[in-house]
């Protein structure tokens, strides 16, 4: 049985599975590169690969049809928008996530964000690292920050990260608050998380973090009237979504300082163009899209990925299976 990896994987991982299967390890990462469906179709057929297993690669409706040999498709991350599910659904296709595989870098990404602004860690480097430093007290003076110790944040999406984020905000005796219309208050409550109205949030919270993917329904829901509401202390944190928030409206309110900074780990256009106007924010932080950028992520989805592709071929249903309705 011979499979096809084009996501990074972890070696531990793929020798265990080598000893059972035939496996072609392709990192798209090494590669610098992702298959087109004409190439899909033709390395499925010709080399007999019946299952598949993508990160990044878009995997379209032409695959499913013609590529008959495929039969399981492995996608190592929690969405699957680059996916035709439907295609595949038709087809017989069980298509296998990886749900949570990088819900505590993301988390732990989040707070190192949060102590970045209300520490001012980047500025205190650059004044150290560029030998600004020439005053011994002048840095404690004109750097003073202040201290997530029992400060209010609003956590925006109450999912796999969110909840790592919550967990985490614990130790510093954060009171947290949420909005999630999905989630319940009692499912809240026990990890410590308040349910709020979003209006509510926006007006309350010392720190505002997004966590909630890309819907119809979120596009825009962090809009220019909800941003107006918040504190002009408050700080806004974004490793989610950048098509959540209306950025032009995020980027003005920063620059009129009518809330205190905000850190980025997703935008509208990556890598960032040099004539951005974030980039010449000074209450900001910046990080280049590295919030699941983790050896345990990759570890995380190769498990899982592997767990469910042996539960698959000893006729076992796989347990992230994002299509149910193909297994009979």
């Amino acid at each position: 049985m011979r499979v096809l990896i084009l996501a990074p994987f972890a070696h531990s991982v793929l020798d265990r599975m080598k000893q059972q299967l035939d496996v072609i390890h392709e990192n798209w990462m090494d590669t610098k590169r992702l298959l087109s469906s004409q190439e899909f179709v033709r390395r499925i057929q010709e080399q007999d690969i019946p299952i598949v297993v993508v990160e990044a690669d878009f995997v379209q409706r032409e695959v499913f049809q013609k590529a008959p040999r495929l039969k399981f498709l492995g996608v190592c991350r929690a969405d699957v928008v680059q996916i035709d599910v439907a295609a595949a659904t038709e087809h017989g296709i069980p298509v296998v996530n990886t749900p949570a595989r990088n819900a505590v870098a993301v988390a732990e990404l989040t707070v190192g964000l949060m102590l970045s602004l209300l520490r001012r860690i980047p500025a205190a480097h650059d004044m150290v690292s560029s030998g600004k430093w020439a005053d011994p007290t002048d840095a404690y003076f004109h750097m003073r920050g202040s201290e997530l110790w029992r400060r209010t944040v609003g956590i925006v999406g109450f999912g796999a990260i969110g909840r790592q984020v919550a967990r985490r905000l614990v130790a510093f005796e954060s009171t947290v608050v949420a909005y999630d219309p999905y989630v319940g208050s009692e499912e809240m409550k026990e990890l410590g998380v308040a349910k709020v109205e979003l209006d509510e949030m926006m007006k309350q919270s010392d720190i505002i973090t997004v966590h909630c993917t890309t819907t119809p329904e979120t596009v825009g829901l962090i809009s220019a009237r909800r941003l107006s509401l918040m504190k002009p202390t408050a700080f806004f944190v974004n490793a989610a979504s950048a098509y959540v928030v209306d950025e032009d409206a995020l980027i003005q309110v920063l620059k009129e300082r009518r809330i205190a900074g905000a850190a980025f780990d997703v935008y509208k256009n990556w890598p960032v163009k040099v004539d951005d106007p974030i980039l010449k924010l000074e209450n900001v932080v910046l990080t280049p899209h590295i919030g699941g950028a983790t050896d345990e992520s990759v570890l995380r989805h190769s498990q899982m990925m592997a767990a469910d592709i042996e539960r698959f071929l000893r006729g076992e249903r796989p347990r992230n299976l994002v299509n149910p309705q193909v297994w009979k």
